[in-house]
């Protein structure tokens, strides 16, 4: 397309899944900036782990794992996890000439004449006839709507906007959410505030390790809800929580034992339809993230059941040019490394396909984000980590 830089693969996203999909690009033979080209909002390397509270060190980061061709060795485990793997990951780019571009604002992908692709961005256009979706989930902040919230007069935030303790100390804190952050969050900010955990189920703490065996089984059970076109569940959300030896201690403070969810929010805190009241200076969301997918609703790739149905690991079922990298059954570190690996594969067996590899080999036109009751809106792609503190007031 005129105008438009072209390439055969355009990755959009340079955290751990979009990294991992250059690499096995550049295996297979792709150069940086002809082949493909990698597209990224940040502001520098890093992926979401940039964005990371201070205090989560290296040594308390759930899950980080080494990239594809490149061990992450040495590193302090007291130091900020956001500058341990933003460092790993500018290495990672010099180390096999990645030439990320950034920032990049992807506002939305298009289908263009000839069976390509077309990414628009704040920084031009692109042309491609495969494209890697990999940005993930920290631009999408998830808060459950509860009645009353508006009215409350203290502090909400979610955990994509929390710096570090201190800033609680003295105050009174109700946590919300039941996943690994929420208890982190809980058992630091024990340390200085008084706290109340509060979760929509009892959480499952398991004090068997959390080995490959597991773990195949928990992605197991998330591939299932994704292949049925449903929105998927987080890998953490099926495997419960590792009871280690910091969470054992916790609990046996009493740091870690939840309420039940409430039923509203008041001016004051929060109120259960039993009468119970507590009373609150802070609201913290620790409910998660949603894939930030919002660019490929021109695509029409959702099913009825709001998700996106997968063929594969990574390859979209209404469109087999677009494979997504981080979502669902691929949404950890190590997932992403072999769902890199997949992509790629397929991609080479696409390209090699010649013109027919456009969406009418797919099958349908599939069904708009609207139709399907989804969420796909048309917004941004890339927006930026301001919006995900703009509950912070």
């Amino acid at each position: 397309m005129s105008g438009a830089h072209e390439v055969d693969v355009a990755v959009i996203g340079a955290g751990q899944a979009g990294l991992s999909g250059a690499y096995f690009l550049t295996r297979a033979g792709l150069r940086p900036d002809e082949g493909f080209a990698v597209l990224d909002h940040s502001p520098g390397p890093g992926g979401a782990w940039q964005f990371r509270w201070p205090s989560l060190t290296y040594a308390k980061a759930h899950g980080v794992h080494d990239l594809p061709g490149l061990p992450l060795e040495g590193a302090d485990p007291a130091r900020p996890s956001a500058e341990v793997v933003s460092e790993y990951f500018a290495r990672y780019e010099r180390a096999f000439d990645l030439r990320v571009h950034r920032p990049v604002n992807v506002s939305a992908v298009r289908e263009t004449g000839g069976g390509r692709l077309l990414v628009e961005t704040d920084a031009g256009a692109w042309s491609a006839r495969a494209l890697i979706n990999a940005s993930g989930t920290w631009d999408r902040p998830f808060v459950p709507h509860y009645p009353g919230q508006e009215t409350f007069r203290g502090r909400q935030l979610h955990t994509a906007g929390y710096r570090g303790a201190a800033e609680f100390a003295g105050r009174r804190v109700i946590v919300v959410g039941g996943g690994t952050s929420a208890v982190q969050l809980l058992m630091e900010l024990a340390e200085v505030a008084d706290t109340t955990w509060v979760t929509r189920r009892p959480p499952v703490f398991r004090d068997q390790p959390f080995d490959e065996d597991w773990g195949r089984a928990a992605i197991a059970l998330v591939e299932e809800r994704v292949r049925a076109g449903l929105p998927p569940q987080s890998v953490v959300s099926v495997t419960g929580l590792a009871a280690t030896e910091a969470v054992r201690a916790a609990r046996a403070r009493g740091i870690l034992d939840p309420l039940p969810a409430f039923d509203r929010v008041t001016e004051d805190g929060v109120a259960w339809d039993d009468g119970r009241e507590l009373r609150a200076d802070v609201i913290l969301w620790a409910t998660g993230f949603r894939a930030a997918l919002d660019h490929l609703a021109p695509l029409r790739l959702r099913e009825p059941g709001g998700g996106i149905r997968l063929e594969g690991t990574t390859r979209v079922a209404k469109d087999p040019r677009v494979h997504l990298i981080g979502y669902g059954p691929s949404a950890s570190t190590i997932g992403a490394n072999r769902a890199g690996r997949s992509a790629v594969r397929e991609i080479r067996e696409l390209l090699a396909g010649g013109a027919e590899t456009g969406r009418a080999k797919a099958g349908g036109t599939g069904t708009s984000g609207a139709e399907a009751g989804g969420t796909e809106t048309g917004g941004t792609a890339g927006t930026t980590p301001v919006r995900a503190a703009a509950l912070a007031h």
